[in-house]
């Protein structure tokens, strides 16, 4: 009898602890000074946005911290619609375009651990349109042709996801290049609703690179390819990959390629600047894809999502790849993804990984964010950063381009190591 209590006593502690341990890991609101921070310096902050609000520099929006897993600030700020005056909600949805590429990124590595490819596998041994590739030499602007020289190497996946393959950019890279993607073909198509991005890349794999392979870093429409590339290795679309490997685990139930019905009166309005650099509203035509029934899963840019989400996404990657319970990668892939994978190419005065700028001793003296940490941002004006150091995560979600005053994502990230008291 009594070993038979013993034993049912070691089953509840055990049980008690697991549960612990789910718990730990997983962001839960707490107070800023049981991990360390001061309110007060955190009001700091809303006192910064709130003045860019009216100096007519920004109409709205939501910063995000948590420290050692505790959400510390989660707070909205303006509107959402300059037109209706909507107030700013911290479950507005935003349009995170280029931080999709940290998702994607991660998503691929999740294959790697499956063994179902190199990181120095040739691009050409899973797409062909890849083999044999050329190195732009010649253009002329009159006419947009071109010739070329033929590549030292091969593109390499580690190619793609640290952006040193000479891939460029359809929208927003070189005149050269943007004009040979677009007398090509290439769409590059957000709301596309015929076109998927299978039939895109295999049209970038026959085109130029604008420099050798490895020889600098580039961005462009690299993390697309990744996107393909999880398709074929998977055999799913992406966004049905993304959602039952990452989305559903970590319960990010507001990150969508195409935003269901239900979703959509949560989507930010996009702004833009007038000639004094006031916010204006724009033409949401141009911006609507989030609305559209799309098939084109843009893997470098596509995905529209909140803070607390992509907040989730960044603590599994500081919980050295486990959130609430689940296991997406292995510790060491997370050190894998988190250094230096460009050698001596720099990024600024940074580096950068498989999917993330990574800051470096040079880069941490710029605004105090620790050595070691990795961000990126959005061209909707979304920034983010996780410091492995501090372990903090850091968001803050606008919706506008141009912004004239990007000084506000900087300031926001110097004002939140400001708050810490150890």
């Amino acid at each position: 009898m009594k070993k038979a209590l013993f034993l049912q006593l070691i089953l509840v502690m055990f049980l008690a602890g697991s549960c612990s341990q789910r718990t730990e890991n997983q962001l839960r609101v707490s107070t800023p000074e049981s991990v360390r921070v001061s309110s007060e310096r955190l009001n700091r902050i809303d006192t910064m946005l709130i003045k860019s609000i009216n100096n007519g520099w920004i109409a709205g929006a939501v910063g995000f911290i948590a420290r050692d897993g505790k959400i510390i600030y989660n707070r909205a700020f303006g509107v959402s619609d300059l037109e209706t005056k909507m107030p700013m909600q911290t479950d507005n949805i935003f349009r995170i375009a280029s931080q999709t590429k940290a998702i994607v990124s991660i998503g691929l590595m999740m294959l790697f651990e499956e063994g179902k490819f190199l990181l120095d596998d040739p691009v050409s041994k899973y797409i062909p349109e890849f083999a044999s590739p050329q190195v732009l030499d010649k253009f002329n602007v009159k006419d947009t042709t071109f010739t070329t020289v033929p590549a030292k190497r091969e593109v390499t996946i580690r190619d793609l996801l640290t952006h040193t393959s000479g891939i460029d950019y359809a929208g927003i890279g070189s005149p050269t290049m943007k004009a040979i993607y677009a007398k090509a073909g290439f769409t590059g198509g957000f709301g596309n609703e015929k076109v998927t991005i299978g039939d895109d890349i295999k049209i970038l794999g026959k085109l130029p690179l604008v420099h050798q392979p490895g020889e600098r870093f580039t961005y462009g429409l690299n993390v697309d390819v990744v996107g393909y590339l999880i398709e074929i290795l998977s055999g799913e679309k992406l966004d049905k990959y993304l959602k039952s490997r990452i989305f559903d685990p970590l319960e990010m139930t507001d990150t969508w390629f195409y935003l269901p019905e239900d979703k959509k009166s949560r989507l930010v309005k996009v702004i833009t600047e007038n000639s004094d650099h006031k916010v204006v509203q724009m033409p949401q035509d141009m911006v609507n894809y989030p609305l559209a029934k799309g098939v084109y899963f843009s893997g470098g840019g596509g995905l529209s999502s909140t803070t607390m989400d992509y907040a989730v996404f960044l603590q599994m990657l500081l919980n050295k790849g486990e959130y609430n319970g689940k296991k997406l990668l292995s510790s060491r892939t997370v050190e894998l993804i988190t250094s230096n994978q460009i050698g001596d190419l720099n990024l600024g005065v940074d580096k950068f990984g498989l999917g993330f700028e990574l800051t470096t001793e040079r880069g941490q003296a710029i605004l105090g964010i620790s050595e070691g940490s990795f961000a990126w941002g959005g061209y909707f004006a979304t920034t983010y950063w996780a410091d492995p150091e501090k372990k903090l995560v850091g968001l803050l979600f606008m919706q506008q381009v141009p912004l004239s005053h990007g000084e506000i994502q900087s300031k926001f990230k110097a004002m939140v190591y400001q708050t810490l008291t150890d």
